[in-house]
């Protein structure tokens, strides 16, 4: 069962056991306060023993009592996939009341649920958005928190619920541990509903006036575990290289560095979408661990040489398991696709069932696969390096070089690279010796395409006209490369077919001849366009 999603954004107070909760109805753009109601909540949280959830600001709860009880996970915005499906309305884009201003928002969290189900079993759907994080290591009860909540809902003048006010009286037992005292304190939270942003400031002051101050803790957990739990996982925290902005006068180190954390937080990112088969998740993924392969082969030179070495390899490892299922789905979608332009009729469906079922096939064995690699020892170690080299760059002394000019030279050598690469695909033979000179081509346009990706931040417009440029090189010649592969598939499926479908299978396999022609047309003309851009470099 796929988890419920809701992006949440609060602000929490400290505030003391004598505090009383102050009135709202005067608040600006709120005309009442509903009917309080209150609940007694008990949620056990659970973590590696590393802290590995709570060191990236993650929590994961079982929680009984009240509306919404189930388990919780809640991630922070920028750990969170970037396609956030909310059950309410994004608050970010509510309107402001007359008479407020628009605050600088708060912290926003994605919040994912799942049902109760045992009490020591993490949901499948919860368990896939942690496993890039906890990688392996088991996961724990480490706290009970026990919640006396008291609930004031704000109500606009149409009726709208813009938030909630909660008044938790909390005590907090840590378990799995040496025996520890229990903590217990007070604070309220308020949180959004339908509501914006803008009303945080006056509530406030409001909340201030009547003793309450900003909490100083993130969440219960973090309060519970107090300063003794505010141990590091390994990796996470961006260290000194990403601490360095990529401007336009950063050392070349830090510009790669910054452009490799970003890719870095992209797979981590489409790690759950690719265990819950998302659309799209494995062919972002893919893009980049290639874009992290492309960048350390470009700028090898300012490293060391067997740190590069190893994350080069086991990236490409990566990039092989997220290719299998992703080009057997590619394949059967084209295909697929043509047959749907055909005329309606006995071959045709039976071609359509046929193909299907061998591409699905195909697809479901490699993602088997795939799952197999995302679980083991040898992809978690991978995060484990990538975020090592990350924090602590193995860099050489030439790292100090000005980013500007080291980014130039790698987009002039990666730019050197493709231009012979076009000169002998030009000379090579039409056949297989042709597809293979295009096929390199297209990757040396990709690899193009990411370096001036990663010189961007510091060369500005003529490195994104150098990387679409090679982009659309590289989209063309992936259409051809597709139809080389569909025409291979197709020339080679002999007897496997039904009688019914050869027909249409043979049409199939003219019309991927006819698809590479008119592609690698595309391709001289798409050349000859970029021929000066991809001459003149960055600088």
């Amino acid at each position: 069962m796929k988890a419920v999603q809701a992006v949440e954004v609060e602000k929490k107070y400290d505030v003391g056991d004598d505090a009383v909760v102050p009135q709202l109805q005067h608040l600006p753009g709120v005309a009442r306060v509903g009917e309080a109601h209150t609940a007694e909540l008990e949620a056990v949280y659970f973590d590696t023993a590393q802290q590995a959830l709570r060191s990236r600001r993650i929590t994961l709860r079982r929680r009984t009592g009240g509306t919404d009880a189930g388990w919780h996970l809640k991630l922070p915005v920028e750990a969170a996939s970037a396609e956030e499906t909310s059950s309410r309305k994004p608050p970010a884009q509510a309107p402001v009341p007359e008479g407020m201003t628009q605050t600088e928002p708060a912290p926003r969290r994605r919040e994912m649920r799942a049902p109760l189900g045992q009490p020591d079993v993490v949901p499948d759907s919860l368990l896939a958005y942690v496993q890039a994080f906890v990688r392996g290591n088991p996961l724990v009860p480490v706290v009970r928190l026990k919640t006396g909540r008291t609930t004031y809902p704000l109500y606009g003048p149409d009726g709208v619920h813009l938030a909630d006010l909660a008044d938790d009286r909390v005590e907090a037992q840590p378990l799995g541990g040496p025996a520890a005292a229990g903590r217990h304190w007070r604070e309220w939270e308020l949180e959004l509903v339908h509501g914006s942003t803008s009303l945080f400031e006056p509530a406030g002051q409001v909340l201030a006036a009547a003793g309450a101050r900003p909490a100083g803790h993130a969440s219960k957990l973090a309060k519970a575990l107090g300063a003794g739990g505010t141990s590091k996982a390994p990796g996470s925290e961006p260290g000194a290289g990403t601490a360095l902005l990529a401007g336009k006068k950063a050392p070349a180190a830090a510009v790669v560095t910054v452009f490799l954390a970003g890719q870095l937080n992209q797979l981590l990112e489409r790690d759950a979408g690719v265990r819950l088969e998302e659309p799209e998740a494995i062919h972002d993924m893919r893009s980049a661990a290639r874009r992290m392969r492309s960048a350390l082969a470009a700028y090898r030179k300012l490293y060391r040489a067997v740190p590069v070495r190893r994350l080069r390899d086991e990236l490409s490892w990566l990039g092989g398991v997220l290719g299998a299922p992703r080009d057997a789905e590619v394949l059967r979608s084209r295909l697929l696709g043509q047959i749907d332009e055909l005329p309606p009729g006995e071959g045709t469906e039976a071609a359509r069932d046929f193909l299907d079922r061998r591409a699905g096939a195909t697809f479901d064995a490699g993602y088997r696969l795939l799952q197999e690699a995302l679980a083991s020892e040898r992809y978690f170690r991978l995060l484990d390096s990538l975020e090592d080299f990350r924090d602590t760059p193995p860099v050489r002394g030439t790292a100090v070089e000005p980013g500007r000019r080291a980014v130039a030279k790698a987009v002039d050598k990666a730019a050197k690279r493709i231009r012979r690469s076009h000169k002998a695909a030009s000379h090579a033979r039409r056949g297989p010796e042709r597809d293979t000179a295009l096929h390199q081509v297209r990757k040396d346009a990709k690899r193009l395409r990411h370096v001036a990706e990663s010189a961007a931040a510091v060369s500005g417009k003529r490195a994104r006209k150098v990387a679409k440029a090679a982009h659309r090189q590289q989209k063309i010649l992936g259409d051809y490369h597709d139809a080389v592969i569909a025409r291979e598939l197709l020339a080679g499926l002999g007897s496997e077919a039904p009688p019914a479908a050869t027909e249409v299978l043979a049409d199939l396999l003219a019309r991927q001849r006819e698809l590479m022609a008119a592609a690698e047309k595309k391709y001289r003309k798409a050349r000859r366009k970029s021929r000066d851009l991809l001459r003149g470099g960055v600088l």
